[in-house]
């Protein structure tokens, strides 16, 4: 399909805006085993987004995203900042103006592979790609219901986070205390891909 400048509108502030909606409970998550700070900082980020939302709009999609990516390296502080704006960068240069779902897997692969080597982390170590990952296995699956199918997955997968070990970032400092609670940047991660769902599934 191709991605209209309204459709590229309404993804940008649908994600921005869930993330900025749930400030406080990232904040909260990250209180308990990080810096405390993973929720305001990424509201910053997502309101200076929000300030560029039309000439980020009047792009083509993959120009669009790398935009957001590189307003989130400047706006948000910590290691989420240069996270996530690797992966939006690294999403935003693999896709292409017309993007079918198998692209769009293949340019969701990509930037993992971008995060992973960032932030030296891999599946399996309580962060963002416990979230990632199991949704991009999903989307290469395709099929029936995929909106619905990747908004579970993502919800069910930051929850997987709350018994693992903290391997990489500040809550690894914790060791064996950093279980027993949901990892901040899953939970983000999460909270992002359900509003694509929601738009994909024009429930936005």
């Amino acid at each position: 399909m191709t991605v209209d400048s309204r459709t590229t509108r309404e993804l940008i502030e649908t994600v921005a805006r869930r993330v900025i909606a749930s400030a406080e409970e990232l904040t909260d998550l990250d209180r308990a085993i990080g810096d405390g700070d993973h929720g305001i900082n990424m509201q910053r980020g997502f309101e200076a987004v929000l300030t560029q939302l039309d000439q980020l709009a009047a792009q083509r999609l993959g120009n669009a995203l790398k935009g957001v990516g590189t307003t989130l390296v400047l706006k948000v502080g910590g290691a989420s900042g240069p996270l996530y704006g690797t992966l939006f960068m690294a999403l935003g240069k693999a896709l292409p103006d017309d993007v079918t779902r198998e692209q769009l897997a293949d340019a969701l692969a990509l930037a993992l592979d971008a995060v992973k080597a960032r932030g030296k982390s891999d599946i399996g170590q309580k962060t963002m790609l416990d979230v990632l990952g199991p949704v991009l296995a999903v989307l290469r699956e395709g099929g029936d219901d995929l909106p619905a199918r990747l908004r579970a997955t993502a919800a069910a997968a930051a929850s997987a986070t709350v018994p693992m070990k903290a391997i990489r970032g500040r809550a690894s400092f914790l060791g064996e205390r950093s279980i027993g609670h949901m990892d901040p940047g899953a939970r983000s991660s999460a909270l992002m891909i359900e509003a694509v769902a929601d738009v994909m599934e024009g429930r936005a």
